[in-house]
């Protein structure tokens, strides 16, 4: 991505409340499959974003929260809520690479990583990270997934293009197994969970983004590209969809 197209990335992802699917309750949904925590976790948040995902698991746990995310107003964001909230002592940030993480190993009793993965691979970040895991430990991650076979040609080639490494579910249980973690569930995510925090607002914006650079052709690749993955997830949504997976080491 040249110059020009990260910052019109950045245009139409900046303040948006979240960088994926994804919602307080599937944040709930999979923190409650997680039974043996301690009672003050170590979290660590892989590719936090604005970090709603992390706020809600601080209303889930007394613990405390490592996020990570590579954007810094995004880090920014984040601590500003959290000091709002009064809960800045049990939140702290950090500017990291997901692939060059440095802290030590087992320095963590939970991995949360919603919609992150795949900007390594599903299966790359799980062996990745499982190190930095206590024993036993967990890892609770999204991950785009084909739920539905002989998806329509034109979904295949567009995700073939933005995502070539996106699996079926049962590619994805087999990979969770091969990294070395032990399922404790998966779930799809509501299609609310696509619409409400993600695609609504950005939506918004590229009409409004349209406009104001409507003579800018590169921006406008770029708004076009976003409005097209909206355009196949509304009519193709039944083939594909956000998966929770659950993971835990012994």
């Amino acid at each position: 991505m040249n110059e020009q197209a990260m910052l019109a990335f950045f245009e139409i992802h900046r303040d948006l409340p979240r960088e994926g699917p994804g919602s307080a309750a599937s944040t709930g949904q999979a923190f409650s499959l997680l039974t043996d925590l301690p009672a003050r976790p170590q979290i660590l948040d892989i590719g936090c974003g604005p970090g709603m995902q992390t706020l809600d698991l601080a209303s889930l746990t007394p613990g405390s929260i490592l996020a990570v995310d590579n954007h810094q107003p995004y880090l920014d964001q984040l601590s500003a809520e959290a000091a709002r909230r009064g809960i800045a002592d049990r939140i702290e940030t950090a500017n990291a690479d997901m692939a060059a993480l440095d802290f030590p190993q087992g320095s963590f009793d939970l991995i949360w990583a919603e919609g992150s993965a795949y900007i390594m691979g599903f299966e790359q970040a799980l062996h990745a990270w499982r190190p930095l895991l206590r024993r036993p430990g967990y890892l609770a991650a999204t991950e785009i997934t084909w739920t539905t076979p002989d998806a329509p040609t034109e979904l295949q080639r567009f995700w073939a293009q933005e995502y070539p490494a996106m699996q079926d579910a049962e590619s994805n249980l087999a990979a969770v197994r091969r990294a070395g973690y032990r399922m404790l569930g998966h779930f799809e995510l509501a299609a609310s969970d696509w619409w409400h925090h993600y695609y609504t607002p950005m939506e918004q914006r590229l009409a409004r983004l349209r406009r104001t650079y409507s003579d800018d052709p590169e921006i406008l690749a770029v708004v076009e590209l976003h409005q097209r993955e909206i355009d196949l997830y509304r009519e193709y949504s039944s083939y594909y969809g956000y998966v929770f997976y659950v993971t835990g080491t012994d």
